[in-house]
């Protein structure tokens, strides 16, 4: 009797969340987004917070919670009910952090479910128009002629363009100054104004100042060259072999989703970054759509803070 009445729980607890994940979601859902408006990491989840919105009947909410490198936003889904209403997106940033913040209020790695990967693409080494630079060993060689003394920006400690930053410095031995901000358009502006001299900006965001010749692209972060900069020759073109970093974004929820939940919102997500409008939107953008399942998302996460690990290592970063 007991084991049937067990059985009977278990059944139905199984049902109950099967039937849930079927009909989510009933109301809006709520999409904490780390960090600033007009970031690469913002631009990406609005493109597809519009499109879920379309697929799911109901408003997904973009709410911007910044600072602290994304773990301020990233604190708010940690603790959140676990009903599929709040979740997450977030740069690359989220798989830096625990290797820069010695007591953050959550773990990475237990307190998150691993949603989906929204997609990546590589940043641009920008300089203001008066710089005089043209090429990056005309930055590196005035870097290392003037050790400490120039400036590097950052959308925050723990961005990804932080770490963009962090493993330049190690490929070419320069000794510049970091300058954390709040985000990506206030680094940028900073940028072109020369008020600090270079930032590894998101490639969506740099794009039109680039283009628009507000700003000089001397490398793109990448393997390859940016089909949108086709001019733009990457680090390893310019004499440091093997260089290559993309910047990422991702969707997470609160680690007790039920599975079933969990799953429904990586298919649907998929399916709106597979869509034409959202591929076309994203790839002017220079973002490749990404396309994971939860098991593939989950060990890309766990193999990329292992190597953001060692290059924070390699820098000598330490936890704060």
């Amino acid at each position: 009797m007991v084991f049937r009445r067990g059985l009977f729980l278990l059944l139905s607890a199984a049902f109950c969340a099967s039937a849930l994940a079927q009909a989510y979601p009933t109301k809006p859902v709520r999409l904490i987004i780390s960090f600033t408006p007009g970031s690469s990491t913002d631009i990406i989840g609005r493109v597809v917070a519009a499109k879920l919105a379309e697929l799911w009947g109901q408003p997904v909410v973009p709410e911007n919670r910044v600072g602290a490198g994304g773990t301020v936003g990233s604190a708010v889904v940690a603790k959140a009910d676990p009903d599929g209403y709040t979740l997450l997106a977030n740069s690359s940033a989220h798989v830096a952090n625990p290797g820069i913040y010695a007591n953050m209020p959550y773990d990475t790695l237990k307190d998150f479910v691993n949603l989906a990967l929204l997609g990546g693409g590589p940043n641009v080494l920008m300089v203001g128009p008066n710089s005089g630079w043209k090429t990056l060993k005309d930055l590196v060689d005035a870097a290392k002629a003037n050790p400490g003394k120039l400036n590097f920006s950052s959308a925050g400690v723990g961005s990804g363009t932080h770490f963009n930053l962090e493993k330049l410095k190690i490929a070419t031995g320069m000794e510049v100054v970091h300058i954390p901000y709040k985000g990506t358009p206030e680094a940028i502006q900073d940028t072109i104004g020369g008020r600090v001299c270079c930032y590894w900006a998101p490639l969506n965001a740099a794009l039109p100042h680039v283009t628009g010749g507000k700003a000089v692209a001397l490398a793109v972060s990448s393997a390859q060259r940016s089909p949108l900069l086709p001019n733009v020759p990457t680090v390893a073109e310019q004499g440091y072999p093997g260089f290559d970093y993309t910047l990422w974004v991702g969707l997470w929820g609160p680690a007790a989703m039920p599975a079933e939940l969990a799953n429904k919102i990586n298919k649907d997500v998929n399916a709106a970054l597979a869509s034409p409008d959202v591929k076309d939107r994203l790839t002017k953008l220079g973002t490749i759509p990404g396309n994971m399942s939860i098991a593939e998302f989950t060990a890309f996460v766990r193999h990329e803070i292992e190597d953001t690990q060692k290059v924070l290592k390699a820098a000598g970063i330490k936890p704060q």
